[in-house]
């Protein structure tokens, strides 16, 4: 018998690979965030594996894949594929209904939704500008660590 229900969420982005995994009361169980350097597959191997380790094997996991590479990964492991700005609006909603506007900035888009009484939301697609290829080309500029 499965010790607990829980949810996850992989955003398979243009340069990390985000994991999250909640429990019934949106607790968060388990996190990481990782840079692919353009090998995404083995990204979220390692990211996956990981949580394997620190879940027990009886845990039951219903997982939705999101992002701009997660689309493919989706296909591969035959699980549930959502479009990102569609994600990150029903967790705003779900979570912390009370906000107003929600930013996210990407690799290579900026997006924003503005909440109330009707829903709009804005991609900035045409330029790095605001993301965050731009800041790790400024922080490469600079000889410093975007991490930091």
């Amino acid at each position: 018998m499965p010790k607990e229900s829980y949810v996850a969420g992989i955003d398979v982005g243009s340069t990390t690979v985000k994991l999250v995994i909640m429990n019934a009361q949106h607790e968060t169980i388990f996190a990481r965030y990782e840079r692919h350097y353009s090998d995404v597959k083995a990204a979220s191997a390692r990211v996956l594996k990981e949580a394997m380790t620190e879940l027990d094997p009886q845990t039951v996991v219903q997982c939705t894949i999101t992002g701009s590479g997660g689309i493919g990964l989706a296909h591969l492991l035959q699980l549930k594929f959502i479009q990102e700005v569609i994600a990150c609006t029903k967790t705003v909603e779900t979570l912390i209904p009370e906000t107003d506007v929600a930013i996210e900035l990407g690799g290579e888009d900026a997006k924003i939704t503005f909440f109330g009484a009707s829903l709009e939301q804005r991609m900035n697609g045409s330029c790095a500008g605001g993301t965050g290829a731009f800041i790790d080309q400024m922080a490469t500029l600079l000889k410093t660590d975007a991490n930091v």
